[in-house]
């Protein structure tokens, strides 16, 4: 399965999400890592922040729409995967991102900026899992 390369639309999806992180940690001294975010607004942690956290997931909900708006076009997505699946990987990355003390975005975005010893171990770990699972699955299960 090929990836399109789109250095443009990623490095202006990248610098939104690095001007959020700052706006966030610059407004309400939060840091922006989106599954401690969710996990805030499901299991509210505290009603006075309950606000600033259903924006945040409301707008990666509603980021498709706008792109309609914007282009023209819904954003392709394409899922080789089960909805079951889908369940499955979202509960493996929750368990993950509980054991890890964070997200992906939370300590890659968030973490190394603030120079935490917890992320910079955490994202190296993170990208040695993510290439040997890619290895495994594409060149020794052959899927």
């Amino acid at each position: 399965m090929e990836t399109e390369f789109t250095p443009f639309a990623s490095f202006g999806g990248g610098l939104m999400i690095g001007l959020g992180a700052v706006l966030l940690m610059l407004v309400l001294g939060r840091i922006f890592g989106a599954t401690g975010i969710l996990s805030g607004t499901v299991f509210a942690e505290a009603r006075e922040e309950m606000s600033w956290r259903l924006a945040v997931v409301l707008g990666m909900v509603l980021a498709p729409i706008l792109i309609f708006a914007v282009s023209g076009s819904m954003p392709t997505l394409t899922v080789p995967v089960s909805p079951a699946m889908i369940v499955v990987g979202g509960v493996i990355v929750g368990f993950g991102a509980s054991l890890g003390s964070g997200c992906t975005s939370g300590h890659g975005v968030c973490g190394l900026s603030r120079l935490s010893v917890r992320s910079l171990v955490a994202v190296p770990t993170f990208m040695l899992t993510a290439g040997i699972t890619v290895f495994v699955i594409r060149h020794v299960l052959g899927a």
